[in-house]
C-alpha cells in the first residue's frame, strides 16, 4: 500500500483477526507504541461502538482501523479529534468514490440517510495529562445484507456506489486526510478552520433534532458546530444551546438522521 503521510501510519500494524482494533491499540500503547501508530484488522471479533455498543464487522467486509496518538494538549480538547476524524473520513470517501458522505454529529457518516461509518475515540490519562488517545474508524465497504435490527439504518459503499474501494485504498485516504487536518488543528488550537466545511456536510444542519441526555430531552433546530466541535441547537424559544459530545444522542425528529 502506498501511504503518502509523514508520520501517521508509521508503524503500520495489520492482523487477520483481533478482538477490537481499539483494544489492540490500547494494549500496544501500554507497551510504548509511538504516536502515529496505526492498527488495522481484516476481522474484529469484539468490535466496539460508542456508548458501549458492539460494532458489527463481518469478516473482510469493512475497514476496521485504529490510530494511536500521543497529543500534547489539554484533555478537554480530545473530543475535538472525533469531530476531526468525522470530517477526515467524509473527505476520504469523497476522494476515493466521488460521492458525498454526510456527517451525523458527533461520530457517524451517513449516505442515503443510513449509517456508513462509525468513530470511537478513547482517551487515557496519566498525572492529569493525556497519556494517549485511540481513534477507531469503521467503514462499511462491501456488505450487501445487514442484520435485521440494523438493515433499515445501515449501508455500505458497495450499496451506495455499486462497488467498494479496496480496504488499503480507503485506509490510506483516511490517514492522509486526517494527518493534514490534524496538523492544521494543532496550529489553530481548535476547529475553527474546519467549521464551514463540517457544517456543509452536517446532515442535521437546519433541521429539527432531538437531543437525548441523561436527565432531559431537548428539541430544536441544528445550527452547526462551534470551534470546539460542540453542536449548536436553537430552541423554539430562540435560545442557543451548546451540546457537548459524550453521553448524548442526537437524532432527527423523525428518524436516525
Amino acid at each position: 500500500m502506498e501511504l503518502k503521510t509523514v508520520w501517521l501510519g508509521k508503524p503500520w500494524n495489520f492482523a487477520e483477526e483481533t478482538d477490537s482494533t481499539n483494544d489492540w491499540a490500547k494494549r500496544e500503547a501500554g507497551k510504548g507504541a509511538p504516536h502515529g501508530a496505526v492498527f488495522l484488522a481484516r476481522n474484529q471479533t469484539k468490535g466496539k461502538g460508542r456508548r458501549g455498543r458492539s460494532w458489527a464487522d463481518p469478516k473482510g467486509s469493512g475497514l476496521a482501523m485504529s490510530l494511536l496518538l500521543r497529543p500534547d494538549m489539554p484533555p478537554e480538547r480530545a473530543p475535538m479529534m472525533t469531530v476531526l476524524m468525522g470530517l477526515s473520513a467524509a473527505q476520504a470517501v469523497a476522494d476515493v468514490t466521488g460521492r458525498t458522505a454526510q456527517i451525523k454529529w458527533p461520530n457517524d457518516l451517513v449516505m442515503s440517510g443510513k449509517k456508513l461509518c462509525g468513530i470511537l475515540t478513547e482517551m487515557s490519562m496519566e498525572g492529569g495529562k493525556i497519556s494517549h488517545v485511540v481513534i477507531g474508524v469503521g467503514i462499511n465497504l462491501t456488505e450487501e445484507k445487514f442484520p435485521e435490527e440494523i438493515k433499515d439504518k445501515a449501508t455500505s459503499l458497495k450499496l451506495e456506489c455499486g462497488r467498494a474501494p479496496e480496504t488499503d485504498v480507503m485506509a490510506a485516504a483516511v490517514l492522509e486526510r486526517f494527518e493534514a487536518n490534524y496538523e492544521r488543528f494543532l496550529e489553530a488550537g481548535n476547529l475553527r478552520p474546519f467549521q464551514k466545511e463540517y457544517d456543509r456536510l452536517l446532515a442535521s444542519r437546519g433541521r429539527e433534532v432531538k437531543v437525548m441526555e441523561k436527565e432531559r430531552e431537548l428539541v430544536g433546530t441544528c445550527l452547526g458546530i462551534d470551534e470546539a466541535g460542540e453542536l449548536l441547537v436553537q430552541t423554539p424559544g430562540g435560545a442557543c444551546e451548546t451540546i457537548f459530545a459524550g453521553e448524548v444522542s442526537v437524532r432527527g425528529l423523525y428518524g436516525y438522521v
